[in-house]
């Protein structure tokens, strides 16, 4: 080998040499283009995964928000009716309180009335009625003809039991075999009225509360 083709070994060696070093250099700049656009991918991905994450936060806390401001009419309604029912439950022991201490009427007088109004619904020609310890004492056998004069039944035979009923005021009045009975009693005559009178309570205080009142006979 002489000279020159000693030289142009040499040239043709550096030229490959220097032709590998660019590709080497292309190589590593396009790996390190891939791994920054990787590694700006990830961040993107990892900041629109917070994005969404606080957005779906965000709009569970206002659905949270909505339903507990939908809920406040609610709950104050529902306190409100809460304490009325409270008010009127009180107003019931007070009325039962009162009738049955004779309080604001005259006894007699209603004793009269409430077992007339049970005549007056009964069917039949003999009846029996029961009153209270004490008011069987006082009253006795006299109620029976004011009953029928007020109902103006005078056909109808009506006595009073000598057995005193378990109540604590008003009247019961049933036929002899028991198959009809109205229980006129003052605890049985205020829970049959009670719904009307809560209603009229209600209506009062601004309410809308209906209820149906019940029969007396069973």
């Amino acid at each position: 080998m002489n000279r020159s083709d000693s030289s142009s070994h040499d040239v043709l060696r550096e030229e490959i040499l220097a032709d590998a070093m660019r590709q080497a250099e292309r190589t590593v700049r396009k790996a390190e283009r891939e791994a920054k656009a990787l590694v700006a991918k990830a961040t993107d991905d990892s900041a629109q995964e917070r994005r969404s994450k606080l957005a779906a936060a965000e709009a569970t806390a206002q659905r949270q928000r909505t339903l507990t401001l939908a809920t406040v009419p609610i709950e104050i309604g529902r306190s409100r009716a809460t304490r009325v029912e409270r008010e009127l439950v009180a107003m019931r022991d007070q009325v039962r309180a009162r009738l049955l201490a004779r309080q604001g009427f005259e006894y007699g007088e209603a004793l009269v009335r409430l077992a007339a109004e049970a005549l007056t619904r009964m069917e039949g020609d003999a009846f029996v009625l029961e009153l209270s310890p004490d008011d069987l004492q006082e009253f006795g056998t006299a109620l029976a003809g004011a009953v029928l004069a007020r109902a103006e039944r005078p056909q109808v035979t009506l006595t009073v039991s000598d057995v005193p009923a378990k109540i604590e005021g008003g009247v019961i009045v049933r036929d002899p075999q028991g198959r009809q009975v109205w229980d006129n009693s003052l605890a049985a005559r205020l829970d049959r009225l009670w719904p009307l009178l809560r209603n009229k309570i209600a209506e009062h205080l601004g309410l809308d509360t209906r209820a149906e009142p019940s029969g007396g006979q069973s």
